[in-house]
């Protein structure tokens, strides 16, 4: 009798390879890249990268995005940021060390970090501590449910959940961090909270790097709406 192989055995195999590995975890932080800057991320030859490129499209781990005559690769969706982030910490891993020019040091990442559409790091963990220790989530079997006090928590900091709740992939869920151990929040909600503090300067971005800086205005603004000191 032969034993059937598990169904999540080919999906393993894909991201196993160290090559794929270096793709998935260049394309962590949601952005589209070319074939040329994930083969530079890989530590590969084109020609390579486009055949390691061609099994994660084919195995629905990648989107390819068309525009002009140009292709871009993108993760499929949270589903799969998820599955890379927890590999991390299973792996016990750091980032991986050919990663763009991202990975100086991985104490930036640390702090705080973008997980596909969400923040991650101790920045992540910390919120989401407070959004559940002051009473705006409650949990719901593996979801989180926004209570009557985060409805009016969520509003003043102009966090649209009307849009958040209407999208068809899970609305609040909690996303084991790579690095600190402990749950940050993703889903909708997280997606929509993350973009809600860049759009108010709490955040920016850095270039070729999942890493993030917390302005001055957002040091006031998590020190005043959650309570919380973040100290790089």
């Amino acid at each position: 009798m032969t034993s059937r192989e598990p169904s999540f055995a080919g999906v393993a195999a894909l991201m196993g390879d160290p090559a794929r590995a270096n793709i998935l975890a260049a394309l962590m932080d949601g952005r589209a890249l070319t074939a040329k800057e994930l083969a530079h991320a890989a530590g590969v030859s084109a020609s390579t990268a486009s055949e390691h490129l061609a099994k994660l499209v084919d195995g629905g781990i990648l989107d390819v995005v068309h525009q002009g005559r140009f292709r871009y690769f993108r993760l499929a969706n949270s589903l799969v940021a998820s599955a890379i982030e927890s590999l991390m910490v299973l792996s016990g891993d750091r980032p991986p060390r050919r990663r763009m020019s991202a990975s100086r040091g991985g104490e930036p990442l640390r702090v705080a970090r973008t997980c596909y559409d969400h923040l991650a790091g101790k920045l992540g963990v910390a919120l989401m501590d407070r959004l559940l220790t002051q009473g705006h989530l409650h949990p719901d079997l593996a979801d989180y449910q926004v209570s009557h006090r985060g409805q009016a928590f969520f509003d003043e900091l102009g966090v649209d959940l009307a849009s958040a709740s209407g999208q068809k992939r899970h609305f609040a869920r909690s996303c084991l961090d790579w690095s600190e151990r402990r749950p940050h929040l993703a889903g909708s909600l997280g997606a929509a909270l993350g973009a809600r503090c860049f759009e108010i300067g709490w955040l920016e971005r850095q270039r070729d790097s999942r890493a993030l800086v917390i302005t001055a205005a957002g040091r006031r603004g998590f020190r005043d709406s959650f309570g919380i000191e973040i100290l790089a």
